[in-house]
């Protein structure tokens, strides 16, 4: 994947675009860069929506941002991305409670079981449920609510927090590769991938199979995801979709170590999810840099 360098400065989120009408919705928003970002975008005016799986922990985190005098900007929705019914039932309270209004959607939940220099796929199924199919799912059932304008000053846009891990290079099984990398590439093949990672799994067969060699489950479903946005991205006229890597981040998925904090990341991500409409790109994945500053580097595909 030949990188581009671009920087979409946060001084482009100065043209504001977006107002207490707008309504983005962050899974996971109840720690970590979710809870971050949550916080950014209440601050900076939007109306959001938090989901947790948890009751007791997304109440907990409502009100903690409630105490910073965030309360007419939040809302609290309970939401588990790797259960196809509490999406089904997430989607019918949205639009019971806002109607076809959503503007943001960011894809953020997800589950590793890996320890930092361990790899495991004890856990693939719950894995590929959570990472893959739940962002997959939830898009799917959210579409018919994405707001609806004919104005250039407002697109609808979906960012999905994913991984350098499933970056194409990291896939050692040639025929795969190739496979993704074809512009023609339908839902049947990502999902058909899952599904062959998930059968070596079972027969013990995936260490030979060329799967990357890294948080090999995890990589393999943000495999699937950046396939998907990509898919989509083509697909969906209207609609922005995005992938972000937010890099080693100080998260309880690192047990707390990292190169750079949650907020840090998710002030990225903020940039990245109001880039005003004559400026935001689909079809992308935005990587964190290196570095300490916030800067990033943009691939020419996902």
């Amino acid at each position: 994947m030949e990188a581009e360098h671009y920087f979409p400065s946060p001084s482009l989120c100065s043209t504001r675009w977006w107002s207490k009408e707008t309504v983005a919705v962050v899974t996971g928003g109840n720690k970590g860069i979710g809870y971050a970002l949550v916080k950014q975008f209440a601050e900076l005016g939007l109306s959001v929506v938090l989901t947790a799986r948890d009751y007791h922990k997304g109440e907990a985190a409502l009100q903690a941002l409630e105490a910073h005098g965030l309360a007419n900007h939040l809302h609290f929705l309970l939401l588990d991305v790797s259960d196809p019914l509490s999406i089904k039932n997430f989607a019918s309270s949205f639009q019971a409670k806002f109607g076809p209004t959503l503007d943001i959607l960011v894809n953020n939940a997800g589950v590793s079981f890996n320890e930092l220099d361990g790899n495991t796929v004890e856990y693939a199924k719950t894995v590929m449920d959570t990472n893959f199919y739940g962002p997959k799912l939830l898009i799917e059932a959210l579409l018919p609510l994405f707001r609806c304008s004919s104005s250039s000053s407002s697109v609808s846009r979906v960012l999905n927090i994913s991984s350098r891990l499933g970056s194409l290079d990291k896939l050692r099984n040639k025929k795969m590769r190739e496979m993704l990398e074809r512009g023609e590439l339908g839902e049947e093949e990502i999902e058909g991938m899952v599904k062959r990672f998930l059968g070596d799994v079972k027969s013990g067969r995936w260490e030979n199979e060329g799967w990357p060699l890294q948080w090999t489950d995890y990589a393999v479903s943000k495999l699937a995801l950046n396939a998907y946005s990509r898919l989509l991205a083509k697909k969906q006229s209207g609609l922005s979709v995005n992938c972000f890597c937010p890099g080693f981040t100080q998260t309880a998925m690192t047990r707390g170590k990292g190169t750079h904090t949650a907020d840090h990341a998710a002030a990225l991500a903020a940039t990245l999810a109001l880039l005003p409409p004559s400026h935001l790109p689909t079809g992308r994945f935005f990587l964190l840099s290196r570095n300490t500053t916030p800067t990033t580097t943009i691939t020419s595909k996902l």
